[in-house]
């Protein structure tokens, strides 16, 4: 009996150390990502104006990323490049994530032809090679950020369906919703009142682990060329413009901003592996 107890105490101080290290990590992963995101937003586009003196120079005591081809701070522009990437993540993340709870809620609660017909567009979509369909929305709407934001938004809602509607499925039989059909309220409202509230943790979760996907992709077609114009500080402009200079052993003006946007998704995937944790705790030592 004692050896339980203390067997009880030990995965108890366990499961709060672990809280406190995730929320710290948490913590600190929201600041490095918010201070990037901010200083970009607000950046002035004259803090890494042309300067031709200065261009082509390694990374340095005045320069801490180098300068690139046009004497332009490689550490102010990646950091506005990222921010860019950031915003159009946001609204596409966001757009995509309100498709996924709509269309994962209605096939589940109404079931039927409409749960027939969500599946079938999420594998009509998931059918399709990933960045092909990412390219051919960004080109048919004219690229730029309305194509690239409309592009991301339209292709990665389909997974986050099925997890939606998982959710849902699981949470639709349960008393309180029978009770609540019994009482007479429609679908919409048990829907809204019930069962939305029920999936929010894993829609939360799902949205945070969007962003990593929304930014990647919309750097591989701004680099591919179909996305962001040249003239945009973005980072998959940067990394397309570097890859001319590489060879002649510009490596600074790559490897910066790779690393940058390779933070960056790592740091957002974690986010959401980590709220996972919080949110759905193991048990199985208790």
């Amino acid at each position: 009996m004692e050896r339980t107890v203390s067997d009880r105490v030990f995965f108890h101080r366990l499961k709060i150390n672990t809280r406190t290290r995730v929320m710290v990590f948490l913590c600190l992963a929201a600041v490095y990502l918010l201070g990037i995101f901010f200083w970009g937003l607000f950046m002035p586009e004259r803090a890494f104006e042309v300067n031709y003196t200065d261009k082509l120079l390694p990374p340095g005591a005045g320069h801490l990323f180098g300068t690139d081809f046009m004497g332009r701070d490689m550490l102010l522009r990646s950091v506005k490049g990222l921010s860019v990437s950031m915003v159009i993540a946001f609204l596409a993340a966001g757009v995509g994530s309100v498709i996924a709870l709509a269309a994962g809620v209605a096939a589940a609660v109404l079931g039927g032809r409409v749960d027939g017909f969500v599946n079938w567009c999420v594998d009509l979509c998931m059918g399709i090679p990933h960045l092909v369909l990412l390219i051919l929305i960004s080109f048919m709407l004219g690229r730029g950020e309305r194509g690239v934001t409309a592009a991301v938004a339209l292709t990665h809602w389909p997974e986050l369906t099925r997890v939606v509607r998982s959710e849902v499925l699981g949470v639709r039989s349960s008393q309180y919703v029978l009770a609540a059909y019994k009482m007479g309220k429609s679908r919409l409202s048990v829907a809204w009142n019930h069962v939305i509230p029920h999936v929010l943790p894993v829609y939360v979760t799902g949205v945070i682990l969007l962003f990593p996907h929304a930014i990647m992709h919309e750097a591989s077609i701004t680099f591919l060329g179909f996305g962001l114009p040249a003239d945009k500080p973005a980072i998959g402009v940067i990394l397309s413009e570097s890859m001319k200079y590489i060879a002649s052993g510009n490596w600074w003006l790559a490897l910066f901003p790779g690393i940058m946007l390779l933070t960056a998704i790592m740091l957002f995937d974690a986010i959401g592996e980590n709220l996972k944790k919080l949110w759905n705790p193991d048990n199985g030592n208790e």
